[in-house]
């Protein structure tokens, strides 16, 4: 596989940048580098759904490919009652996550390296996020899906964004065979979010 994001170990050379968003309300600082997803700012799919989730505030949460964190850590201050847990298989990913938990000063995380859902297979959620690593492929993407579902307690929810000229009509198909219920929640700019409810 070719060096990009979902690299366990980027061979690219760092480029640190400090970049700052408002999501949820919040304003965040995040230190991001090459090698990891959307290094310059967080991207519009991410963004949508951060916007869209819905997140208990005492809520168990994965984030699945969390990158730097905007995902997770924003799930981590909306469940202040409640724990998040981000994973993704890029250890600079990791590395930069577990910082950003440290500077926004949100200490209800943990950071964990894992390939897909590995790491946290034998735990169960209230709530998996995941804007899936495309370029992996849908073997990958479909997989994220089928451990999703595995890691879920009953009625917890999966929430997926993903592009439509990216699949999004096959990764609706798939989760509908997984899933009690397959709702879209919201769309903008060719944009989906996948709402999906285990039994």
């Amino acid at each position: 596989m070719s060096d990009h994001y979902y690299s366990a170990r980027p061979a690219s050379g760092h480029d640190r940048q400090q970049i700052r968003e408002t999501l949820r309300g919040r304003t965040f600082t995040f230190w991001t580098d090459a090698g990891v997803f959307a290094k310059k700012g967080v991207d519009f799919g991410s963004k949508l759904l951060i916007d869209t989730m819905e997140i208990p505030q005492d809520a168990k949460v994965l984030d699945v490919g969390c990158g730097y964190g905007p995902i997770g850590l924003t799930a981590a201050h909306l469940a202040e009652a409640g724990s998040v847990t981000m994973v993704d298989i890029n250890e600079r990913a990791v590395e930069l996550a577990r910082e950003n938990a440290r500077r926004n000063e949100i200490s209800n995380v943990r950071v964990l390296q894992s390939n897909m859902l590995e790491a946290v297979k034998e735990e169960r959620f209230h709530c998996i996020l995941t804007n899936p690593p495309i370029r992996a492929g849908k073997e990958v993407v479909h997989g994220i899906f089928e451990q999703a579902r595995e890691c879920l307690e009953p009625g917890g929810e999966l929430w997926v964004v993903i592009q439509k000229k990216q699949g999004a009509p096959s990764a609706f198909a798939k989760l509908e065979s997984l899933f009690a219920s397959v709702q879209e929640a919201n769309k903008a700019k060719g944009f989906r979010i996948f709402r999906c409810r285990r039994p």
